[in-house]
């Protein structure tokens, strides 16, 4: 597909994010940042791990963005007594009544779908939570020695609640390191409240129009990967991955005094593809470094770790980021700077 058809098919793109967030807009009231994430998520062929307290319209926000799409969705409630095969699925003996032999015949689990919404995912045991790592990462199910591909597009959403922590399993760095972002729903505000009061107290809207099919998601996954990068781009996204690692030479002190571990190069995979999927629904066809700094805070935060020392006085990977975004110059022959609340982009992230 030559240039041409790539900036039309990413004004296309750009349509058809407007239309979705006009058709949420009908059932979720405020959450832009959030919405704008999943969707990045969406387009880019990644996972979101959404963190909040009940009561904050995630697993509404979840079904109602798969019916906008036209794609399949299943609901997991995870609990301690889940067991893997609760998710992957299983085989059982069946009849055939042609010929009187019993045979092996899988029954699909519900992570045969598109979009799969794994709620309160830390309410289950390490087991049951690894069953999902196959079915993220390479997109299939391994049972009885047979692969079994998912459909696509395939996109797992999960919750937790970040309060309650009696009874859960935390989950593993290396499975979050498979979510490429970590959404924070926090409260809305004092307008927004008001607005969801007047709107669940009155008759609910059932209708959305399907805006998408599963095959034009495909066709503009693949567009977000053919979006130009300059060479400094991506050096910046390099240089802002690693001056998370406080064992490499170049880090900032305050990286060094507050972290255990930095991002892997996983991270950076993702702040490209997160950066070229807002470029584009924004009608850009190029990355910024606007574009990058945006989607910093959902892919780091989940993949660096604080130690006691930032802990007991309250800093908050989200904290190390903005320093970082800061810190980190665009240009790798800038020293580095250990700076503080950084004026580059505003802390409402999308």
């Amino acid at each position: 597909m030559n240039e041409t058809n790539d900036v039309q098919a990413a004004e296309q793109l750009k349509q058809a994010y407007d239309r979705i967030r006009a058709e949420l807009a009908k059932v979720i009231v405020g959450q832009d940042a959030v919405i704008d994430q999943l969707i990045v998520a969406l387009f880019a062929r990644g996972h979101c791990l959404l963190t909040g307290v009940p009561g904050l319209a995630k697993t509404l926000m979840i079904s109602s963005l798969a019916r906008t799409l036209h794609l399949g969705f299943n609901r997991i409630q995870f609990t301690p007594d889940l067991m893997p095969t609760d998710i992957t699925g299983t085989e059982i003996i069946q009849e055939n009544k042609a010929t009187g032999s019993r045979e092996m015949m899988f029954i699909e689990g519900p992570v045969f779908t598109n979009v799969l919404l794994a709620d309160e995912i830390n309410r289950t045991p390490p087991r049951t939570q690894a069953a999902l790592l196959e079915a993220m990462q390479d997109r299939q199910v391994t049972t009885a020695g047979q692969r079994r591909p998912l459909p696509e597009p395939f996109f797992v959403l999960a919750t937790q609640n970040p309060i309650e922590q009696e009874g859960t399993y935390p989950l593993p760095e290396a499975q979050l390191d498979r979510f490429m972002l970590n959404v924070v729903v926090d409260y809305p505000t004092q307008e927004d409240e008001v607005e969801i009061l007047r709107r669940t107290t009155e008759k609910p809207v059932t209708d959305l129009p399907a805006i998408m099919s599963g095959e034009e998601i495909l066709r503009l996954q693949d567009l977000v990967r053919r979006v130009p990068i300059a060479d400094d781009m991506l050096q910046y996204a390099a240089n802002l991955v690693r001056s998370t690692r406080p064992d490499q030479p170049d880090a900032p002190a305050f990286v060094r005094d507050n972290l255990t571990w930095g991002a892997g190069p996983r991270a950076g995979q993702f702040l490209v593809l997160g950066a070229k999927t807002r470029a584009v629904i924004r009608g850009r066809f190029h990355v910024s470094m606007e574009d990058i700094q945006r989607v910093a805070r959902p892919v780091l935060r989940h993949r660096i770790l604080t130690n006691y020392s930032a802990q007991a006085e309250g800093i908050s990977p989200d904290d190390i980021i903005d320093r970082l975004l800061q810190a980190v110059p665009l240009h790798p022959n800038q020293s580095l700077h250990d700076g503080g609340v950084p004026e580059v982009v505003s802390s409402n992230e999308g």
